[in-house]
């Protein structure tokens, strides 16, 4: 009897083990873009639109978290789980953290009951707290603060990935910037064609390395992409 009882525990101990590397092993990144995107901004800093169907999920994080009442600060974040997990199947005002106003602005979220599982709520819910964060949103604003003070032309740089294969000052898979500019900074109309159709084979350190076509930059960015590099020093 006492065999079958401790075999009978094992097995459950096993199986819960399953279970809670299985709702580990769930992507709440991937969950939450498939899941919540269509209504919530996941933007960080977030955006807030005119006619938006729910508030941004920055919001919700905050405000989640700023409301769950515990006495043990570790225990927040599982709370704030739990809290989400029920609320998104069985949503109502009586359990929402939303001010009047912002009921009356977005209303009771419908019930997500059939469209999520308690486990990809949970999964959804550990990556919304991880990742929305005052200490995440202070990195995204000094990041957008660097941004807005950059050349546009930089901007294009980084936008367009061009920063993986050409450094500031030194060649990496194609000729640094500094070295396009000395050598086209007279004749930028070459530039302009490499960065619209490619290019192969302009440059004896790059190996054969090929400049790839962005075709589908507009005839503007490419001008100021252009501009930018040709006079970088």
């Amino acid at each position: 009897m006492k065999c079958k009882i401790i075999l009978i525990i094992g097995i459950g101990l096993f199986f819960s083990a399953c279970n809670e590397q299985h709702v580990n092993n769930l992507d709440g990144e991937k969950l939450i873009k498939e899941k919540c995107s269509s209504c919530h901004n996941l933007d960080l800093p977030p955006k807030s639109f005119k006619n938006e169907k729910a508030p941004p999920m920055m919001a919700v994080a905050f405000h989640i978290k700023g409301f769950i009442k515990t006495n043990d600060e570790s225990a927040k974040i599982p709370k704030a789980i739990d809290f989400v997990k029920d609320y998104v199947i069985n949503p109502s005002a009586s359990k929402s953290f939303c001010d009047k106003k912002s009921l009356q602005s977005y209303g009771v979220m419908p019930s997500q009951k059939g469209k999520v599982t308690e486990d990809e709520l949970g999964a959804i819910a550990r990556y919304m707290f991880e990742h929305f964060t005052q200490d995440n949103l202070n990195k995204a604003q000094l990041l957008q603060n660097r941004l807005n003070s950059m050349p546009k032309g930089q901007k294009l740089a980084l936008k367009n990935n061009c920063l993986a294969c050409h450094k500031t000052d030194k060649d990496l898979v194609g000729p640094s910037f500094t070295h396009i500019a000395k050598k086209y900074s007279n004749t930028p109309q070459i530039i302009s064609k490499s960065i619209k159709n490619g290019s192969k084979e302009k440059w004896e350190k790059s190996h054969g390395a090929i400049m790839p076509k962005f075709d589908k930059l507009s005839d503007e960015d490419i001008k100021t992409l252009t501009n930018w590099i040709k006079n970088y020093k």
